[in-house]
């Protein structure tokens, strides 16, 4: 095992013990904070039931297909940095960054049931705390893109060619990725896409407050 593979392995390990560190605190915290005595979203349980499952992962492939086809009930949120953002993100992508996602401008896109949201960041990690928060808050229709970006560009940007003893399935699949992967302007032995389609920013009206009925 290489020195590189092992400082990896314990940087991942550290990773996910911040996660399972903030899990406890949303779990347990967060409902007694007094911003969030209005809208405590759901209970601690069905909180962390909802986050042992892995339902809410979409892969890189249905993400391409509903690109290619304009879904319109798509809305991609890139939780990363902006400047990160601004280097490469998805086709019309909107930019919350995870520290962001609990704010009253960012509630519009999260807190809607007009659209599909798919969280995404360079891995699961980040995306995988905003839909944290989401979840706690009870916001609805919320994803995650499993293995982020990365996962993007290894399997729609440089798809890896299937073996010939893999089944038929494998290379109509491939097939599939070699045609995205020239559709978002990349040739198949090329490691970088050359340009992204314009982001075209969504803007969702936010919900308003009922009117208590009644009163003196």
């Amino acid at each position: 095992m290489s020195k590189t593979y092992k400082i990896k392995k314990v940087i991942v390990k550290t990773e996910y013990k911040v996660l399972a560190a903030l899990l406890i605190i949303l779990a347990g915290g967060l409902v007694l904070l007094p911003k969030y005595e209005k809208n405590s979203g759901i209970k601690p349980e069905s909180f962390l039931l909802n986050i042992m499952s892995t339902e809410r992962y979409i892969t890189t492939d249905q993400i391409a297909d509903k690109i290619i086809k304009q879904d319109p009930n798509l809305l991609l949120i890139d939780v990363r940095k902006k400047e990160d953002y601004d280097s490469f993100s998805l086709p019309n992508a909107v930019n919350i960054p995870l520290e962001d996602v609990l704010s009253s401008d960012s509630e519009a896109y999260l807190n809607q049931d007009e659209y599909d949201v798919v969280l995404f960041s360079n891995d699961n990690f980040y995306a995988d705390q905003a839909w944290q928060l989401c979840n706690r808050m009870g916001y609805k229709h919320i994803y995650v893109l499993k293995g982020g970006l990365n996962e993007w560009f290894n399997t729609i940007i440089n798809p890896k060619e299937p073996k010939v003893t893999e089944p038929e399935l494998a290379f109509k699949q491939y097939d599939f990725r070699k045609a995205a992967g020239m559709y978002f302007g990349v040739g198949n032995n090329k490691t970088t896409t050359t340009k992204v389609k314009p982001k075209k920013v969504i803007k969702l009206t936010k919900k308003k407050k009922k009117v208590a009925e009644g009163g003196c």
